[in-house]
């Protein structure tokens, strides 16, 4: 009987709450056993809305004799004619089940399409997680009568053990997302692993990027909160996106300042390697800050500096605060000379420079900028500009 079957598979679910396969297979093995079981399902899927930066929801689709196909969506969906003309659009705003039999044309211009394609009847319904969010599902058939009562009963059944399931996996998503974008996804993982405990830290090795923005205090000075954080986030987009690029992770955002760190080897068999990749993305976020304008409502625009100071060498990585509030990352004599010799670029006007460690390190038409002491240090430092910015001045 197929109330059987569907209740072998709630079950199923149940105990799949602690699993780890890919969502997409866990629904894609869901729907087939609901179609082996008798539910006439040629497509079905699941939406789930995010809490990310970028992406407003997931989505996974499934066709039957096909895989899931997974897809997200940004922001803008929000606003679109494809959602507010969409029965799930309901299900999110109302928290409500639609039923919809395609046997003729319907207000939602999805479902016509769906009934284009052979489709006779749809269901979407919320999935309602323990905080209150509302996600859903939906559910169609090509079966010429449409879903019967007992197989709209059995997906009924299903949703509560599926919405459970979904949220579980979600809230790991989420925990992992949230640490990506807050400490970085190395930091993450080491939270996510245990290492939460004040004075819990490692050594690592690696290459050191601490970079600023040049006149940035005048620049707070004269223009609104609001105009100057929108200046900050689009000069921060000129390095992110070539700090992850070339394999780096940013650490800190410090007022205009940026740390990163781009781990080397253990045994520093890719130490160069590393370094130069390190090199390029200063490269690329240089002309991206380059190119880089704002303008206010008068019409005046702003252009932008900055200096970026790279090193590598040993550093302390780990949690470092008080009470318990604290702030992942990476201390030692290796970043404060970085953070000296960003200093020292802007002194001399210059974008990037490098420790003589990175020089050597790294295989480039370096100039030589000369010794200069540095506050803390017991010894003065070489310190190397890039040779393509003497030809510059």
């Amino acid at each position: 009987m197929l109330a059987d079957e569907i209740r072998k598979i709630t079950e199923q679910l149940i105990e799949a709450t602690g699993a780890s396969a890919p969502p997409a297979d866990l629904i894609k093995r869901l729907c087939d056993e609901m179609l082996q079981a008798g539910i006439p399902l040629w497509r079905a899927g699941v939406f789930i809305q995010t809490l990310h930066p970028d992406i407003y929801g997931r989505n996974f689709v499934w066709h039957a004799g096909g895989d899931v196909v997974t897809s997200t969506v940004d922001f803008d969906i929000v606003d679109s004619d494809m959602f507010n003309t969409s029965a799930l659009a309901v299900v999110f705003r109302e928290g409500r089940e639609v039923r919809c039999r395609l046997d003729g044309p319907t207000p939602y211009p999805f479902l016509n399409e769906m009934r284009a394609e052979g489709a006779t009847d749809y269901l979407a319904a919320p999935l309602r997680f323990i905080d209150g969010s509302v996600h859903a599902t939906s559910w169609l058939t090509r079966k010429p009568a449409g879903f019967s009562d007992e197989e709209i009963a059995g997906i009924h059944a299903i949703i509560p053990p599926l919405t459970r399931l979904v949220e579980a996996i979600g809230q790991r998503r989420l925990t992992t997302t949230l640490l990506n974008t807050y400490v970085g996804s190395r930091a993450g993982e080491r939270i996510l692993g245990g290492q939460i405990r004040r004075g819990h830290t490692e050594t690592m090795h690696a290459a050191i990027w601490l970079s600023d923005l040049r006149g940035f205090t005048a620049l707070s000075d004269r223009l609104p909160p609001e105009s100057v954080v929108d200046i900050l986030n689009r000069y921060f987009d000129c390095q992110v996106p070539a700090i992850l690029a070339h394999g780096g992770e940013v650490l800190k955002f410090m007022g205009d300042g940026l740390l990163a760190v781009f781990p080397v080897a253990d045994d520093g068999a890719d130490r160069a390697e590393v370094c130069g990749r390190v090199l390029a993305a200063a490269r690329e976020a240089r002309a991206a800050v380059d190119a880089l304008r704002w303008s206010d409502t008068a019409g005046h625009e702003e252009r932008f500096r900055f200096g970026v100071a790279l090193h590598v060498g040993q550093v302390l990585y780990g949690n470092i605060g008080g009470g318990n509030r604290l702030d992942f990352t990476c201390i030692g004599p290796a970043v404060n000379l970085a953070a000296r010799l960003e200093k020292i670029a802007g002194r001399l006007q210059r974008t990037v420079v490098a420790s003589a460690t990175f020089a050597e390190t790294c295989v480039c038409d370096w100039s030589d900028l000369g010794e200069f002491p540095i506050a803390g240090f017991a010894k003065a430092e070489r310190v190397y500009g890039l040779l393509e910015e003497d030809r510059a001045e």
